[in-house]
């Protein structure tokens, strides 16, 4: 018998458990037989829901993981030929073992910014060699909304670039992970920061938000990628009882779970941030915007306290750490956290 594990970190919102109603829809959706490969009632319900947030032209198609959304959505839009720009902090660039240039075939160039957020001016080091076949032709630039620094991007900011990249005939993709973290910080809703502000491809997770599995590549033009059923199928990522992801995302739009799951995470990370910005020796760097709090301490500390409360190194050299919270986090997790960090701070 496994046992039960009830202390919570703040390594990463992918090691929080599964929401209670995540787990209803799962269980209601297992009764009787439905036919398989997303031919069901419960997969027609949930591109129903996508297009209500997205808009009536959302493509929508679910796969098993967040690395496939990205991949495959990139792949569906490009030719080995072509060039995917993207911040040097994204995901597609530092945590997915090289698949998007594995399976895309295309180079992935990457922009210097700050705070995970990319700007224009950024991108213009890469608009050369256009038609000249001696180098790969730029065609996709990838942001992540929120960035993996935990800042987000505003409803402008996107269409700036979204107006930037189709000037010059590409297509703009959002690695939109913790996207519900996004909306809520924005208090928008997800179509006035994707559709309406320009964006062509959407990789939409909820895993990090309190579902189990299955994230969602949406199409948000038509025509964008008429074959994609295709490349989903080859890439291995078309789920014979898809009715299983599908289910999760009709209770994760229902009663607006998401914002509520997401809101809380957000809270938690503000009140995290509020209970350690002014300790000794603690930085914090970036701006709490999301779920995600970043912040230099010396690593002496840091590894005497990730005993207990377990996170991540952010940046070794300059000993910056990466504390997440998560749905289920509890004032409870980060009074008795701060407490230890004290301890250890000798305070």
């Amino acid at each position: 018998m496994v046992k039960k594990i009830v202390k919570r970190g703040f390594a990463s919102d992918n090691n929080s458990g599964v929401h209670p109603e995540i787990l209803k829809a799962i269980e209601s959706a297992n009764a009787g037989h439905v036919v398989g490969y997303g031919s069901d009632p419960y997969t027609e319900k949930a591109g129903e829901l996508f297009q209500e947030h997205f808009g009536r032209e959302t493509e929508t198609f679910f796969v098993f993981t967040g690395t496939a959304a990205n991949v495959l959505g990139l792949s569906g839009v490009t030719r080995s030929w072509n060039s995917i720009i993207t911040a040097f902090t994204a995901h597609i660039e530092q945590d997915e073992c090289g698949a998007p240039e594995k399976f895309t075939g295309c180079k992935v160039l990457t922009v210097e910014t700050p705070d995970g957020k990319i700007k224009p001016e950024m991108l213009t080091k890469h608009m050369h060699g256009i038609d000249f076949e001696h180098h790969s032709q730029p065609k996709v630039v990838s942001i992540t909304q929120t960035t993996e620094m935990g800042t987000v991007y505003t409803s402008e900011e996107i269409k700036a670039l979204a107006d930037f990249v189709h000037d010059r005939g590409m297509l703009l993709h959002m690695d939109g992970a913790r996207i519900a973290n996004a909306a809520v910080s924005l208090k928008l809703p997800f179509k006035a920061f994707t559709t309406v502000a320009g964006v062509d491809i959407l990789s939409f997770g909820g895993t990090k938000n309190g579902m189990m599995y299955g994230e969602a590549v949406c199409f948000l033009k038509p025509g964008i990628s008429k074959d994609f059923k295709y490349i989903r199928k080859q890439g291995m990522q078309l789920a014979s009882k898809m009715r299983f992801i599908s289910a999760q995302y009709i209770a994760y739009f229902s009663n607006e779970l998401w914002r509520k799951n997401a809101r809380h995470s957000n809270s938690m990370a503000l009140l995290l941030a509020e209970k350690i910005k002014d300790l000794k020796e603690i930085k914090i760097t970036q701006a709490v915007q999301s779920n995600g709090v970043f912040a230099i301490m010396r690593k002496e500390v840091a590894e005497k306290v990730s005993k207990t409360y377990f996170f991540y190194p952010w940046n070794e050299y300059t000993s910056e750490y990466r504390l997440m919270t998560s749905w289920d986090t509890a004032e409870e997790d980060i009074d008795n956290f701060v407490a230890l960090l004290k301890k250890e701070l000798g305070i």
